[in-house]
């Protein structure tokens, strides 16, 4: 029996790559470098800040440098965190027939607790989420499953109750080691390189729609 559903944040729950996009070509234009189409940003997202930033300024950059940069988007992305971001179509839908059965959801992301908090806030999830667990929330981050034991502890579930849901290998990795079952949104942040088939999901999704029939 499910009882909890869990998710990803970037590109499963929330549709963030507007935003984390935009602010990559803030960063970029500061430093006169070119920009780049929304296209080419979105299926890096998931990797978080110091893909996006090799992405712009290339992969042989210099350390110090870029965490000089990881630092500055951060701070320009923090200033423009909901601005278009927003939950993909369908996701409300979704997160009201999970609460309507008496089910629970919450969120398990690599975001760090500063950035995910105040977007949940703004776009009031926080308040219906049964948990929330960031990046920084315990010692390990996905793939480990310590962020997702730790969200079931919050709940006061068991993890073979629960169903998780992510756009990327990390996000499978992580349920599969808790032993929950795991589903891939094939809507995410997923670039065409990727072989999703060899994840080792239980299932793939190619719209919130979907997961309702597999709870």
């Amino acid at each position: 029996m499910i009882s909890t559903i869990l998710f990803d944040l970037d590109g499963t729950l929330v549709d963030t790559a507007p935003d984390m996009a935009h602010s990559l070509n803030l960063l970029l234009q500061e430093q006169a470098k070119e920009t780049l189409s929304h296209d080419i940003i979105r299926p890096h997202v998931s990797n978080g800040s110091v893909a996006l930033v090799k992405l712009g300024f290339g992969d042989d950059i210099e350390e110090q440098r870029l965490e000089d940069l990881k630092q500055r988007y951060l701070e320009i992305y923090q200033e423009n965190i909901h601005i278009d971001s927003c939950l993909f179509q369908g996701m409300e839908t979704l997160l009201k027939k999970i609460e309507d059965a008496g089910k629970k959801w919450g969120i398990v992301t690599n975001k760090p607790s500063w950035l995910t908090e105040p977007l949940l806030q703004s776009m009031g999830l926080a308040q219906r989420s049964a948990c929330m667990v960031s990046g920084d929330t315990t010692e390990q981050r996905k793939p480990h499953p310590e962020p997702m034991y730790h969200a079931c502890k919050l709940i006061g579930v068991d993890a073979a109750e629960c169903i998780y849901i992510g756009d990327a290998q990390r996000d499978v990795e992580a349920g599969n080691n808790a032993n929950m079952k795991t589903i891939i949104a094939s809507y995410g942040y997923i670039g065409d390189w990727e072989d999703i088939n060899s994840w080792g999901a239980d299932a793939v999704i190619d719209s919130p729609d979907e997961i309702y029939k597999h709870i």
